[in-house]
């Protein structure tokens, strides 16, 4: 810790750094030109660097430079049940690794604070408008993730600096805006800014508190857990100004999917986007939170909004130590971190976007960023003639499931009461949801049923058949459990078009549900209207939704509560008294007696959930030569990694269904592949098991693209099930390579879907882009990943498959090497491609296999010189 530019906080009995002085004495000026994205880096540098590196590492943040990597020490490590679970199996296989080599796996532990939530593994297998739903829910959960909370448990007693909130308490990223980010830290006597990492694409929720978080893959977590700085290069910070206000009416859902579109088609991948403006400072952190939740749909790493007014509001809403708001307002207004003091900021980008063009709108289907705007329903194709059927069948366009969920929208009060009023005014009229719509409220946060009850609206919800089910993610990560079997069969034998609506931030193909062939994301009162309606082959804008008690038709704007309603009701409704309610129980520091347990996790060798990883044996411990390697797949743009690991039910004819069936399984319990993610023989069964997958190399007798989970074995020419193609290869040992578009890797922080290719024998990626979190989880496994050079793609080269591939030339961070292309009828061809490998720090991951084999590597190193010194 530097000391030089240690100063007492004015006001306080705490010591802060003075980021100010240190960037002024470089150049004078400079630090009122810097956005605040910049700032919190240079506090970190300056606060945590090593002093002979300062200078120059300011100096990558002042001159805007993006030439050297400089280092990064995030406070805190937040984990969902997921990755978090499979992040700690990687560390408890590193441990005993450790072990086997003579080393003391005890001192295999986080040094930076960890805190895991389980909130993503409980499924709707009850709905809202079923008795009890949440207690059946919470039953069910507890019994299919038996071996998986005994390890969790584990976990929690195992390793040092771990912090575990048990399922059924809600949402990490809600949990997070409402209670575990400070805001501003203060630890042995020395304040300054949270900041984090999140094993989850939408850690940059409480970027709206002003906190630079952002969603990193489990293997970069397990890093920055270790104690290693997350190195990196000063980001493109952007800065977007919102300007207007939005039309009566216009939710923030509205708000943040006509930004997902325009953030997108500006290009802001990767960048860190500051919100400022007339706009942006009249949004409360629940309308930035919302938008802040939607950084990966946008394609950027971080959605900071500055500290003001409202922050203090919302602290103070939350029912945060008035000590602590108190600390954060002087901080911020010392370090020159508080909104008004950034108005000289300099972007070397500004974006425009006007909060009072935005209309009412959807997202969908398949994509975030395909935004509908409600009155264009029928133009985009979505609304029909509306169905009239008196068969008691479904519709064309059957909505079979509409979900409040997400911490996208359920953090934000005005979002979950706009949906409560709505509600209240079709029971007043007698309307009913249709009998085929699965219906469920998954509030991120235990706060939302509080002040529901306490305004009235939970039993209006519930009237419509939106009872809680579950403080948790569930449909948002496809976790929307099974159908009505009678309405499932409805949907085979007609081969119906069946949806889903959903107030979450996701709707890839395939995500939602098995049966959902398509999704749409809007905000919680349009689902509550949808889940009346039963159908999106209608015009939401102009026809009835139905009838009421009398028979008269019902509209939407019949049902639409006004901004003066939604907003009395938050004013008086949501409480302080509420969020301490849930929180001080939820993190009070109980004095126990800490029960002893071996360092060592003894697996349990039937498990399907949790096995010991093999990344320190077999072919994972062997050379990656990066020659004569066979495509296993050529993929087209915009792959997700849901295409790359789906996290959906797992479905009985599926391989990892037919795997879990063989360990004796029953089929109601096979759960979702993303909570098998602990056991790698049942993950890796899951690589790119996705239905909805296009594999460039499988075509019909047209030569079209056939859809489905299919490869191409090579030199045979023989179309197989991925998996089945996948095993032959792992029994040849034949090395593979994955050949892609535009924006590979987009989505869900998921280190799965670099895992699943790295275990099948895939050595190299050659895409003509990559989505920042899948490259690096890419590097963390010991995955190559090239980049076409601009205008090169698989297309111009002809590649169909046949061919066999070599990788030359010295491996460094954006070096050129070259791809060698070798042709079935001989020919050769040499394909200049972009070292994907982006800074000194992940050339040395990827040389020593992966970020887990680098740190065993380290630890032993250092475990050795320490033993020698003892002796000498």
């Amino acid at each position: 810790m530097n000391t030089k530019y240690r100063k007492n906080l004015p006001g306080t009995d705490l010591d802060y750094f003075d980021v100010r002085a240190a960037v002024e004495d470089i150049q004078p000026g400079a630090y009122d030109k810097l956005p605040f994205t910049s700032r919190v880096l240079a506090e970190n540098l300056v606060r945590r660097c090593e002093p002979e590196r300062l200078t120059d590492s300011l100096k990558q943040i002042i001159e805007r430079k993006r030439d050297l990597d400089f280092p990064w020490y995030p406070a805190r490590v937040v984990c969902h049940d997921i990755l978090g679970q499979t992040a700690f199996v990687d560390l408890a296989g590193l441990r005993d690794a450790i072990a086997e080599r003579g080393g003391d796996p005890a001192k295999v532990n986080p040094v930076v604070p960890t805190q895991l939530i389980v909130d993503h593994s409980l499924a709707v297998e009850h709905a809202g408008f079923e008795k009890d739903a949440f207690e059946k829910n919470r039953a069910i959960e507890e019994r299919r993730n038996e071996d998986r909370f005994h390890f969790i448990n584990w976990t929690k007693k195992a390793f040092e600096n771990v912090d575990v909130i048990p399922p059924g308490n809600g949402i990490m990223h809600q949990i997070n805006l409402e209670r575990m980010s400070p805001v501003v830290h203060s630890v042995d006597g020395v304040a300054f800014p949270d900041t984090l990492v999140g094993t989850d694409s939408h850690t940059p929720h409480v970027d709206a508190l002003g906190v630079i978080a952002i969603g990193v893959g489990g293997l970069e977590a397990e890093s920055v857990m270790l104690g290693r700085p997350s190195y990196m290069r000063l980001p493109d910070i952007i800065g977007v100004e919102l300007t207007g206000k939005p039309a009566p009416g216009i939710t923030c859902t509205d708000i943040v999917l006509a930004l997902t579109e325009f953030l997108r088609k500006e290009r802001v991948v990767s960048a860190y986007l500051e919100f400022y403006g007339e706009g942006a400072e009249a949004l409360s952190v629940g309308d930035r939170a919302t938008i802040s939740n939607m950084t990966p749909e946008f394609g950027a790493t971080a959605a900071m909004f500055h500290i003001d007014q409202q922050t203090l509001d919302y602290l103070t809403l939350t029912g945060r130590e008035p000590e602590q708001v108190d600390l954060v307002e002087k901080y911020a207004r010392t370090a020159g971190l508080w909104g008004d003091d950034l108005k000289g900021a300099e972007y070397e980008r500004v974006l425009t976007f006007d909060l009072s063009t935005v209309v009412r709108n959807m997202a969908g289907p398949s994509n975030p960023h395909k935004r509908v705007a409600t009155t264009d329903l029928a133009k985009a194709g979505i609304a029909g003639e509306v169905e009239q059927r008196d068969d008691g069948l479904m519709p064309d366009g059957a909505v079979i499931i509409a979900a409040i969920t997400s911490c996208t929208n359920t953090s934000n009060p005005r979002n979950v009461i706009a949906a409560g009023l709505l509600a209240q005014k079709a029971n007043e009229l007698g309307m009913t949801r249709k009998p085929w719509v699965k219906t469920s409220l998954a509030p991120g946060s235990k706060a939302v049923q509080y002040y529901l009850e306490d305004a009235g609206l939970l039993p209006e919800l519930e009237k419509l058949g939106f009872g809680i089910v579950a403080f948790a993610c569930t449909t948002c990560n496809g976790m929307s459990g099974a159908l009505d079997p009678k309405i499932q069969q409805e949907i085979i034998d007609r081969d119906l078009y069946s949806t889903a609506v959903l107030s979450g931030n996701r709707n890839f193909d395939g995500r939602i549900h098995p049966y959902a062939k398509q999704a749409f994301l809007a905000s919680p009162a349009l689902v509550v209207a949808y889940a009346i309606a039963g159908t999106v082959r209608f015009d939401i804008e102009k026809d009835a939704l139905g009838t009421d008690k009398d028979g008269n038709p019902v509209t939407l704007k019949d049902l639409w509560p006004s901004d003066e309603e939604i907003d009395r009701i938050v004013a008086e409704h949501v409480k302080p008294d509420h969020f301490r309610k849930v929180y001080i129980p939820m993190f009070e520091k109980k004095v126990e007696k800490a029960e002893q347990v071996s360092p060592l996790y003894d697996w349990r060798p039937q498990s399907t959930y949790i096995r010991r990883p093999p990344y320190w044996e077999g072919a994972l411990a062997a050379e990656r030569t990066l020659k004569g390697m066979r495509p296993l797949a050529i993929l087209p743009d915009n792959i997700t990694t849901d295409h790359l690991s789906p996290s959906n039910a797992i479905m009985p004819d599926s391989a990892a269904g037919e795997y879990l069936a063989k360990m004796g399984l029953p089929e109601e319990d096979f759960n979702s592949y993303a909570t098998h993610r602990g056991d790698h023989l049942t993950a890796q069964r899951a690589t790119l098991a996705n239905p909805k997958l296009f594999n460039e190399m499988v075509r019909d007798e047209n030569g079209e693209v056939k859809q489905g989970s299919l490869a191409r074995l090579e030199p045979e020419g023989k179309v197989m099930r991925m998996w089945d193609v996948i095993e032959t290869y792992m029994e040849r040992k034949q090395p593979l390579i994955i050949v892609a578009g535009a924006d590979y890797g987009q989505g869900s922080s998921r280190d799965w879907a670099a895992k699943g290719v790295r275990l099948a024998g895939v050595e190299a990626i050659v895409a003509e882009g990559f989505e920042r979190i899948h490259r690096t989880n890419l590097v963390g496994m010991g995955v190559l990943p090239l980049q076409f050079q601009e205008g090169t793609t698989r297309k111009t080269l002809g590649l169909d498959g046949t061919e066999t591939y070599d990788v030359e030339g010295d491996l460094a961070p954006g070096a050129t090497v070259t791809l060698i292309v070798n042709r079935r009828d001989g020919g050769r061809e040499e394909v200049p491609v972009i070292c994907r490998l982006d800074t000194a720090e992940e050339v040395s991951i990827y040389e020593a296999g992966g970020v887990l084999q680098r740190f065993a590597q380290d630890f032993l190193e250092a475990e050795a010189e320490e033993q020698q010194g003892r002796r000498a």
